[in-house]
Formats: structure tokens, C-alpha cells, sequence
């Protein structure tokens, strides 16, 4: 077992996961495509569904899914800083050595979440991102753990492991 095996078992404990996904409401994607079949644009659109505000973080696009695009996290962050809007996390689409200067911002803004996709995991951004105080999950996607903890991902036939008797929380939105 690597060590990010093992520690991203550790980030997947279900308390964890629902507390994150309950507070942070504003998400910066970075790496968000502006096209429809790409896994950020999917990923983004359903957290916009439920309730989220997301954040695009693209240098080459102007706008995605509605939303004005920024050409960093900090930039980001300062646009809507003077909105009264601060970034909760930062939820990473790139490649895992891309992460360290993204991990950098998202300390630098006070973000409380860095949070690497499915396939992205860098463990000494991660270290630092959570020597600053911030959560860090790696190699899970956003979209996917909230389906599985606050309803909908079962109703597909997908086996979420969360075994209770009450009913999934939603989230109030």
C-alpha cells in the first residue's frame, strides 16, 4: 500500500467527508473545462446543482457554467473578496505535480479545503496545505462523495458502502 493509499483512507472517513462537504459552500475549480463531456465541467455543473457556488479557475476560458473564469486561485479570490465572498475550497483538476503552487495559493487565501480529484495526489502539498490548518482530501472526487453521503449515488445500483438505517442528510439549499 503507498502512503497516499494510506492516507487517503484516512481522509474517507464518512464525518469527515459530510463535515467538509457541509461547510464549504464556495468552490474554486481549477482546471475547469469549458467543455460539456470533460469529468471538471460534469463534476462542477452537479455541485452547481445542489446548492454550490463554483469558482472556474482557467486562464484560456472567460467564462464556464455561467460563471465569470479567473486565471488564478488568488485572482479568484480577490474579485470576490470585494464581492464579501471568500473561497472555501479548492478543488484541483490538474496534474499531480501541478499541485504544490495551487496548494500555495489556496494557504495564502485561507481556504479551508484543498481538495485533488480522482487520480491527483501530492503528498508534500499535501503536507503543507495541512501544516496551514486547511483539510486535504486526495484522490476523491467531489461529486462522487457527495452522492454517496447525502443521497443519489445508490439509486444508480452503485454500492456506497455507507450501510445506516436513517435516512441520508441533505444538505439545506
Amino acid at each position: 500500500m503507498t502512503a497516499c493509499v494510506a492516507y487517503t483512507a484516512g481522509m474517507s472517513d464518512i464525518a469527515t467527508l459530510r463535515r467538509i462537504l457541509g461547510t464549504c459552500k464556495t468552490i474554486a475549480v481549477v482546471g475547469l473545462s469549458p467543455q460539456w463531456h470533460r469529468p471538471s465541467f460534469f463534476a462542477a455543473k452537479y455541485m452547481q446543482g445542489h446548492g454550490y457556488r463554483v469558482v472556474p479557475v482557467n486562464p484560456t476560458a472567460t467564462e464556464i457554467l455561467g460563471q465569470r473564469c479567473y486565471a488564478s486561485v488568488t485572482a479568484a479570490a480577490e474579485a470576490l473578496a470585494a464581492q464579501g465572498v471568500k473561497i472555501d475550497m479548492v478543488d484541483c483538476f490538474r496534474k499531480s505535480e501541478d499541485i504544490p503552487p495551487i496548494a500555495d495559493e489556496a494557504v495564502a487565501i485561507g481556504a479551508k479545503c484543498l481538495w485533488m480529484q480522482i487520480g491527483v495526489t501530492n503528498e508534500a502539498a499535501a503536507a503543507k496545505a495541512r501544516a496551514a490548518g486547511l483539510d486535504v482530501v486526495m484522490d476523491r472526487c467531489v461529486k462522487i462523495e457527495h452522492a454517496r453521503l447525502f443521497g443519489g449515488l445508490n439509486w444508480a445500483g452503485v454500492n456506497t458502502r455507507v450501510i445506516s438505517s436513517r435516512r441520508p442528510q441533505h444538505l439545506p439549499y
